[in-house]
């Protein structure tokens, strides 16, 4: 998937959300899709993102929602954790299928025996390893933790 095709989705469903009078989720979509806009007005006049370009905007943007999330319980502050989640599920539909952390645990196995890594030094190799084998499908949080686990950390 290409950025045009997300940016092309997030139109055709920002459509539909206003049609439908829908207005959390096309909140959701015009933020978004500013985020793309911002990254690609970023580069260079005739170079647009690339689909993991993409999906690493779409990424940061659902992390920052989870981050609020956090924030908001801490605080005591349930209205607003709901409307987070809500902004969450939308965002999830431009994101590919994750991985489990079973998964996860089997790709942080192989980076391990790939790069030889034996203690907790070597996290940074392991957990670059995954990422690039996983791109877009794992966040580096899971990937952290369960590299720290295996190396000892």
């Amino acid at each position: 998937m290409t950025d045009p095709d997300i940016l092309q989705r997030i139109q055709t469903d920002m459509t539909a959300a206003m049609k439908a009078k829908d207005a959390a989720t096309l909140s959701t979509l015009r933020m978004l899709k500013t985020a793309l806009m911002e990254a690609k007005t970023k580069k260079p006049k005739d170079e647009g993102l690339s689909a993991d370009e993409a999906i690493d905007v779409i990424q940061r943007y659902a992390r920052k929602r989870r981050e609020s999330i956090e924030e908001f319980k801490k605080l005591g502050r349930e209205d607003l954790v709901a409307s987070e989640e809500q902004e969450i599920q939308v965002t999830a539909r431009y994101l590919p299928q994750g991985l489990s952390e079973d998964e996860v645990r089997v790709l942080v196995r192989e980076a391990v025996a790939a790069t030889g890594a034996a203690g907790p030094k070597d996290m940074g190799k392991v957990i670059g390893a995954v990422r690039a084998k996983a791109r877009g499908k794992v966040e580096g949080g899971t990937v952290s933790r369960l590299a720290k686990d295996l190396l000892g950390g």
